[in-house]
């Protein structure tokens, strides 16, 4: 077995994962919102069941990019949320996002992303406005690092279809869980 490299760049990641169009993706995406909304009928039903989706998808993209990145484990909450900006985004979505807001403990910040691929041809209309459009993406956020033992709560701070300047996801880590094994190793 070849040596471990070093981590891969951003772009590097994304040129190596296999993609689809982007305007296939983001129209099938649409889609499946505008199915949920007439399907659930009410917009927080939607909200929640677009976080599920995403945390179901993050507990398995998780392990692709673990083995596509060759990333090294992370030492705290800071690095973890670097490497998801980095490289986590501009993987599988094609953008990198900037990481801001820490708060003073280390386990409180925000991802901007001042593009958004999910977002391309979509407006909301009235009656849509409680909607969190890209709820899938804080649950992958949410998915993937509760498999690697963080516990979080993400929440949407600004989003461009109801005018603000970027989409900014809050990420506060509220439990580090400590790794269980499932057998001992000194029987």
């Amino acid at each position: 077995m070849p040596p471990l490299t070093g981590p891969k760049s951003g772009d590097a990641l994304f040129a190596s994962v296999d993609r689809v169009n982007a305007e296939l993706f983001t129209l099938t995406y649409g889609a499946m919102v505008r199915q949920l909304l007439t399907d659930l009928e009410e917009v927080e039903e939607v909200n929640k069941q677009l976080d599920q989706m995403g945390y179901n998808i993050g507990t398995r993209l998780v392990d692709e990019f673990l083995a596509k990145s060759n990333v090294s484990r992370c030492v705290d909450f800071k690095e973890t949320a670097d490497v998801i900006a980095k490289l986590g985004f501009k993987m599988f979505l094609g953008v990198t996002a900037t990481v801001t807001n820490w708060d003073a403990e280390g386990t409180s910040c925000s991802f901007v992303l001042e593009d958004n691929p999910l977002v391309d041809f979509v407006e909301l209309p009235d009656i849509c406005q409680g909607l969190q459009y890209c709820n899938v993406l804080s649950g992958v956020i949410r998915g993937a690092l509760e498999m690697v033992s963080m516990k979080t709560e993400v929440t949407w701070v600004r989003d461009m279809l109801r005018g603000d300047d970027a989409y900014e996801m809050r990420v506060k880590l509220t439990k580090q869980v400590p790794e269980e094994y499932p057998y001992k190793d000194d029987d």
